[in-house]
C-alpha cells in the first residue's frame, strides 16, 4: 500500500470512527421517539428537550469544585439531563394524552419553550459558549488495538456506547416483554387494549416519560461528550432529524440503528470536506444531514406501515 492509499484509507477511517460518534445523540433521540410513536404518540418538540438537557448537563458538571470527582459530577449531569427531559416528556403527556390536543402543533410549542428557555438560562448562567469537562475515551482493551477496526468500533466515550448498548435493549423491551406488547398494542388498537385491561393513558404517559428522557440525556451527549461545550441551539435541529429516523427506521431498533449511523457518517463527511480542503462550499458541505433528511422522508413516508394510532387522542367509549 503506497502513501497516498495510505492517507485515504485513514481519511475512511478517522470518517467512520467520528460518525460512529455522531450518531450518539440521534440514537438516544431516535430509540426514545421510537416508544412515543408505537404507543400513539408523535413528539415534535423532541429538539427542545434535547435543549435543554443539554444545559441541564452541562450545568451539573460546570458547578464541580476543583476537589470534586469528575466523574460523579459526569454520571450526575446525564441523571440530570434524564430528569429533565423526562419532566419536559409527562408535561407533552399532559397536553396531549389528558387534554387531547392536536400533537403536532404541541410539539411545536414544546420545542418553542424548550429552545427559548435553554437559550435565557445560558445567558443568565454562563453568557455565552462555554467549555465544560466532559466523558473521556474509553478504549475497550484489546479490541481497541486491533487494525482499523478498532479505532472506528472500539475507541469511544462510555455515552456512546451506551447508545449502542439501548438498540438490543430496546428490541428486547419491544419483542419480548408485557410492557412493549402493551405499547404496541395501544399504537395500534387503544379501543381492543383498553378492553384487555391496558390503560392506554398510563402506557401513553411511560412512553411521553421515556421518550423525554432519552431525548434529555440525547442533549447531554452533545453537550459534555462531543462538543465538549454548552451554546444556544447546540442541536442546531438534530431533534427533527432524530424524529425523521423513526419513520426511516420503520419503528424498528434496527431501522433506528442503520439510520442514526448513517447520519452520523454524513455530519462526519460533512466537517471531514471542510477540514481537508476539498473544492465543495463549506455551506453546502454543512447541508448534507438536512438534505438527506428530506430524501429520507420522501421514501420511508412512502414504504412505512405507521402505528395506526398515531396522533390520535383516545377516550374511553369512543369507536
Amino acid at each position: 500500500m503506497n502513501g497516498g492509499e495510505r492517507d485515504a484509507l485513514m481519511v475512511v477511517v478517522g470518517i467512520l470512527a467520528q460518525g460512529l460518534r455522531f450518531a450518539t445523540p440521534y440514537l438516544y433521540a431516535a430509540l426514545g421517539e421510537m416508544f412515543g410513536q408505537l404507543s400513539g404518540l408523535l413528539n415534535l418538540g423532541v429538539d427542545g428537550i434535547m435543549l435543554m438537557g443539554a444545559f441541564a448537563g452541562f450545568y451539573v458538571v460546570y458547578q464541580k469544585p476543583p476537589e470534586g470527582d469528575i466523574a460523579v459530577y459526569l454520571l450526575l449531569g446525564v441523571l440530570v439531563a434524564a430528569a429533565a427531559g423526562a419532566a419536559m416528556g409527562l408535561a407533552m403527556a399532559v397536553i396531549s394524552v389528558t387534554f387531547g390536543a392536536e400533537q403536532g402543533i404541541s410539539g411545536i410549542g414544546m420545542y418553542m419553550f424548550g429552545f427559548g428557555l435553554s437559550s435565557l438560562l445560558i445567558k443568565v448562567t454562563v453568557g455565552g459558549p462555554t467549555p465544560v469537562e466532559y466523558f473521556p475515551e474509553v478504549p475497550i482493551p484489546v479490541l481497541s488495538d486491533l487494525p482499523l477496526v478498532g479505532e472506528v468500533f472500539f475507541s469511544h466515550n462510555l455515552m456512546t456506547y451506551g447508545a449502542y448498548l439501548l438498540v438490543p435493549v430496546s428490541w428486547w423491551v419491544i419483542n419480548r416483554t408485557t410492557l412493549g406488547l402493551s405499547i404496541r398494542a395501544v399504537g395500534q388498537n387503544p379501543e381492543a387494549a383498553d378492553s384487555l385491561g391496558v390503560s392506554v393513558a398510563r402506557v401513553r404517559y411511560f412512553t411521553a416519560a421515556l421518550g423525554g428522557a432519552f431525548a434529555g440525556v440525547a442533549g447531554a451527549s452533545l453537550s459534555i461528550a462531543l462538543y465538549h461545550v454548552i451554546q444556544e441551539n447546540i442541536t442546531n435541529g438534530l431533534g427533527f432529524i432524530a424524529v425523521a429516523l423513526v419513520y426511516f427506521g420503520a419503528w424498528t431498533p434496527a431501522g433506528v440503528l442503520i439510520g442514526s449511523v448513517l447520519f452520523g457518517v454524513v455530519s462526519a463527511l460533512g466537517l471531514w470536506i471542510q477540514t481537508l480542503g476539498w473544492e465543495i462550499d463549506s455551506n453546502l458541505a454543512a447541508m448534507l444531514p438536512y438534505v438527506v433528511t428530506i430524501v429520507v422522508l420522501v421514501f420511508s413516508v412512502q414504504r412505512a406501515r405507521q402505528p395506526a394510532a398515531l396522533t390520535k387522542p383516545f377516550e374511553r367509549g369512543e369507536g
